[in-house]
């Protein structure tokens, strides 16, 4: 007897949302069939991949980060040599010297930054904080301000300040509003639910469920991915269809498996290796497991991971 294989694609599908503008911008979502489960139904778009800076330039990196941009002498130089490097669907910039626990770099100097950016490069922006809830607020709202018309992502608003940041990107300048949770389904649909009680689309959210390096508790970044996509697709709950943006560049190359150079850990060989392992690693894992766009930082992970997906999708 013939075997018929049983069609895994739903009725339910994730919001297909648009960010950046013309030519260069990109879609994501918009599936209705679990992740990379193309032989199930056509995927029409595929998970896409951004590049990470932040506002100390190279002050921080590696050497086997900084050697990309050599000859760089500005964030704008910098925005444009990380916008040319292959398979970069958009660019990340991060306002890291924000924290007042850190740097406390002024709202304005970091704005005026974005804006040089953003006057650099044409393709799509996301926007990353300093991880304090309410610098951050302060941030993203002028943020959401400097890049009105640029469709840009603002990742992410919390429990702790999603009014000031839904309100500002999602109602007065229309930006796509990022709603970031702590590894719960449960804190991911709540969030999304005050979100969309403001009166922010819900087809101008999008997610980020947090992550974690591979091997750091990473079991449960993976089953509440899991449980989110089930969720969207097999029940159709409308608060969870939203896709997911997982910043990766930071948790892998945080850990000592990337940080510790050669001569800390000469059993452990390369440095660059190890990082880029740990970055390609994280990365096809949260994809495999739900999520729509993903944030890099070394150039051969971004190739690596931008040649997979089309490959398999």
């Amino acid at each position: 007897m013939p075997f018929t294989a049983k069609s895994g694609k739903f009725n339910a599908s994730i919001n297909a949302v648009e960010f950046g503008t013309g030519d260069k911008a990109v879609k994501i979502g918009g599936e209705n069939v679990f992740p990379l489960y193309s032989f199930d139904a056509a995927i029409e778009n595929a998970p896409k991949v951004g590049i990470e800076i932040t506002d100390f330039g190279m002050e921080h990196e590696p050497e086997c980060i900084k050697k990309y941009y050599e000859g760089c002498a500005t964030l704008a130089d910098m925005a444009r040599k990380a916008a040319s490097m292959e398979g970069v669907d958009f660019l990340s910039f991060r306002m890291e010297g924000g924290d007042p626990n850190g740097a406390n770099k002024s709202t304005e100097e970091l704005i005026g930054e974005l804006k040089e950016i953003a006057d650099a490069v044409d393709l799509p922006l996301v926007v990353c904080g300093c991880k304090n809830v309410e610098k951050d607020a302060e941030l993203f709202s002028k943020a959401a301000e400097a890049l009105n018309g640029k469709n840009a992502v603002i990742l992410s608003a919390k429990e702790e300040n999603y009014k000031t940041v839904g309100a500002a990107a999602g109602l007065a300048y229309k930006q796509v509003v990022g709603a970031e949770s702590a590894v719960d389904i449960n804190l991911a649909k709540q969030l999304n639910v005050l979100i969309s009680q403001l009166g922010v689309d819900s087809k101008s959210v999008v997610m980020n469920v947090g992550t974690a390096a591979v091997g750091y508790g990473f079991e449960y970044v993976i089953s509440t991915m899991d449980r989110v996509k089930a969720a969207a697709l097999q029940q159709g709950d409308a608060n969870l269809q939203m896709p997911i943006i997982t910043p990766v560049a930071s948790e892998a190359w945080g850990v000592k498996e990337a940080m510790a150079s050669e001569t800390d850990a000469p059993e452990w060989g390369s440095q660059e290796e190890r990082g880029i392992d740990m970055e390609v690693e994280t990365a096809m894992a949260v994809i495999a497991a739900g999520s729509n766009a993903v944030i890099l930082k070394h150039p051969e992970s971004i190739k690596i991971i931008s040649g997979l997906m089309k490959e398999l999708v």
